[in-house]
């Protein structure tokens, strides 16, 4: 894999390589893995990706494996637990979210039949693939990450603004963004 071209954000670690070349991309139709992200892309607002990979093995334990019954349940002690945690991104306001946020994916849930339902209605359950031919090429956001983000708010989600959006969609697999030379590219159009 090591002779592989890859898209150029994540050559600096192993871990940013192993994250792109298994996840990133790759299309996410589990309502479990997309929660699992999005709780990791609200807290990465403002931060570097590569912070929240870092992390992300203290955050599957601090949040209970992601499991949105239990996070919507939390209590103010577990709440106070959470910000006192230096394995994960200590920001109040983010630790509040995950908690109003899985109160949300719940409500989406209920409405949809499933939140992957929901959120791949937006692209018509297929991934939007961009093609970009370098990383210039790919943007933070777009027209459909801002429509996303602004239903989600008015859903009552939380740090949720377009570029975290976007930031999902290409860490679900709602869209494409490897380079055209990226080996993943090319594995990912003939799945």
């Amino acid at each position: 894999m090591e002779n592989k071209t890859r898209c150029g954000w994540c050559l600096s670690s192993d871990l940013y390589k192993e994250y792109h070349d298994q996840e990133w991309g790759t299309p996410v139709y589990d309502d479990a893995t997309l929660f699992e992200f999005l709780i990791l892309e609200t807290f990465q607002a403002g931060l570097s990706w590569i912070t929240i990979l870092n992390k992300r093995e203290n955050f599957r334990i601090a949040f209970d494996n992601f499991d949105y019954k239990i996070i919507a349940k939390y209590s103010e002690e577990k709440i106070q637990a959470l910000l006192l945690d230096t394995g994960i991104i200590r920001n109040k306001l983010k630790v509040r979210s995950a908690v109003s946020n899985s109160i949300a994916f719940m409500e989406i849930q209920q409405e949809f039949g499933s939140f992957s339902s929901y959120i791949w209605n937006f692209t018509d359950g297929q991934p939007v693939i961009n093609n970009p031919k370098t990383l210039k090429d790919v943007p933070a956001t777009t027209p459909l990450s801002d429509e996303i983000s602004k239903d989600l708010k008015k859903r009552g989600f939380k740090f949720v603004g377009s570029t975290v959006m976007y930031a999902h969609m290409q860490a679900t697999g709602m869209v494409n963004d490897h380079i055209e030379d990226c080996w993943k590219m090319t594995a990912l159009l003939n799945s």
